[in-house]
């Protein structure tokens, strides 16, 4: 007997807040979630709210969700891409954003590479490429870095090291930081950088709070903003 295709695996982007999902994801993004029953997530209370929020007629008790984070073994990932290998599409849902981007989804994607799995991206909103899009810096050569270190000679370093790298290459460097830590982290920033280095703090990008502005370090100085708890991007370019 033949065996049926494969199924193709479907990058699904979520909001980047608690917003109406429809208001910026796509059609596609409906439409995929109508028809899979498959998900492989990062938190599964957060995925079901999502799905029943984009489909609240979809029967929750038909889904079957993979947890994929910090405590997933790299023996469990061959299964959860197994309803694929029989046919079947799966989906991957990030907490925030696209999948892949700054998301544990990467190692899965990478798997379905090597067992021929077609990786379908959808349209929708990855708060890295808005926050670069938004903050006038250079959108030709910019890089990620997700998260510097905690300790603040490390950290005071590795900003030297990417404001030097920056300057050089003219390349916008991009961090994040986990939201409660955000003030701390532009404290270090501002301490260590040059006054003429640019910077652009993006907050709640896509929500009825977002805050985008441009800076030098000089100037920002001269301001006050709290960003305790608010999904932050930071970019900075000398």
């Amino acid at each position: 007997m033949e065996k049926p295709p494969k199924g193709h695996l479907y990058l699904i982007p979520t909001t980047l807040g608690d917003n109406e999902p429809l208001e910026v994801l796509p059609m596609s993004v409906k439409q995929s979630i109508e028809k899979i029953d498959h998900y492989i997530v990062e938190n599964e209370k957060t995925a079901r709210h999502f799905i029943k929020k984009i489909h609240p007629r979809k029967s929750q008790p038909n889904l079957t969700l993979f947890l994929l984070n910090k405590f997933t073994e790299a023996a469990e990932l061959p299964s959860f891409l197994q309803p694929c290998m029989q046919g079947v599409d799966v989906g991957i849902l990030s907490e925030a954003g696209c999948p892949g981007i700054a998301d544990p989804g990467a190692s899965v994607v990478a798997m379905a590479h090597e067992k021929g799995i077609r990786a379908i991206p959808l349209v929708g909103p990855s708060s890295i490429l808005m926050g670069v899009m938004a903050s006038g810096l250079n959108g030709q050569n910019f890089a990620f870095n997700g998260y510097l270190p905690i300790d603040a000679q490390e950290r005071k370093q590795k900003l030297k090291l990417l404001e030097k790298r920056s300057k050089e290459e003219q390349q916008t460097q991009v961090f994040i930081e986990t939201p409660y830590r955000n003030n701390k982290f532009l404290e270090s920033m501002l301490r260590h950088l040059g006054p003429h280095t640019r910077i652009c703090i993006a907050s709640d990008i896509s929500l009825s709070s977002e805050f985008i502005a441009t800076k030098t370090v000089s100037q920002w100085k001269q301001e006050k903003v709290d960003l305790h708890k608010r999904p932050t991007i930071f970019m900075l370019l000398a």
